[in-house]
């Protein structure tokens, strides 16, 4: 049950799974202390005192446990844990690629790339999901069978802020009501976590990618996903962050709209996850502009 990350360049990084989650999750007991923890209430609870400026003595630990460069930030004092853990990066420590046919990483994150198959939808570990799992809309999940899904995982350390791909519009947007499982890999082998799990569907219209589905789920000790009000956007602007915790952005690509960079489909193939930074190229459009280009986006 390790997992596996690497860089782009394929260097291998440190199994960044803990004992106490292989515990919690691996054994009858473990499972069993589990129960009250994925609960939405104790994350709310648990949050509430990290808004608290009683709070802020665990930030210097956190940074030195997670070597974290304050340096690429905006502010360096912070009135409690969760202004830290939400805090903006400095724009020239995140270069966002702005080559219109581009397709960028919305965040920092470890990810993986899955084919969505006609019948079965795709394998996380050893679960597996339709479409309609993850969107309980099984009208919109048709509209994705045969796309594509990437799902992009951020452990405690990564930057909690995430943006949008490309200039569009929203169309429509929904929250799912759930539990709150971590999102570190082995829970995955134990639960559907993406189907079980709280999460914020969006459905976007963008310029280069058609229509795509950009869901944040939530995770254990995350109970709030902090998506800014907005009904047009630009490629690189902020869409929303997470609060305390490890956490996930899935994206949905309908068939033909984008081709994902060799290296990341090769690794995924291999069960090995994939570091990248948001802003980062991580594939490229399919379909020409004047399908679904600019000319239908209305600001």
């Amino acid at each position: 049950m390790k997992n596996h990350i690497v860089k782009r360049n394929g260097e291998v990084l440190p199994d960044d799974q803990t004992s106490s989650m292989r515990f919690l999750y691996s054994h009858a007991f473990g499972r069993l202390l589990l129960r009250p923890l994925i609960r939405p209430t104790v994350s709310k609870v648990a949050g509430g005192f990290l808004n608290t400026r009683f709070s802020t003595f665990l930030i210097p630990s956190f940074i030195k446990n997670n070597n974290i460069d304050m340096n690429e930030y905006k502010l360096t004092k912070y009135s409690c844990y969760n202004e830290f853990f939400t805090r903006e990066i400095k724009e020239e420590c995140r270069p966002i690629d702005q080559m219109a046919d581009h397709l960028i990483s919305p965040c920092d994150s470890k990810v993986t790339y899955y084919r969505i198959d006609e019948h079965t939808g795709f394998k996380i570990k050893d679960s597996l999901y339709s479409v309609e799992d993850l969107l309980q809309n099984k009208e919109l999940a048709q509209q994705y069978q045969n796309g594509i899904a990437l799902i992009f995982r951020l452990s405690v350390d990564d930057y909690h802020r995430y943006c949008f791909i490309d200039e569009g519009e929203y169309l429509f947007d929904y929250r799912i009501k759930g539990k709150l499982h971590t999102v570190n890999p082995i829970a995955s082998y134990h639960y559907k976590i993406y189907k079980t799990n709280s999460r914020h569907v969006n459905v976007l219209k963008t310029a280069h990618f058609d229509q795509i589905i950009a869901m944040e789920v939530g995770a254990m000790m995350v109970g709030k996903i902090k998506n800014q009000p907005l009904k047009s956007f630009t490629r690189g602007m902020i869409k929303g962050w997470f609060e305390f915790g490890g956490s996930t952005v899935v994206l949905l690509f309908k068939e033909n709209t984008v081709e994902i960079d060799q290296d990341i489909i090769d690794f995924s193939t291999q069960d090995i996850e994939v570091k990248v930074k948001m802003g980062e190229k991580i594939g490229v459009a399919i379909r020409k502009e004047e399908t679904y280009g600019k000319d239908h986006i209305h600001h």
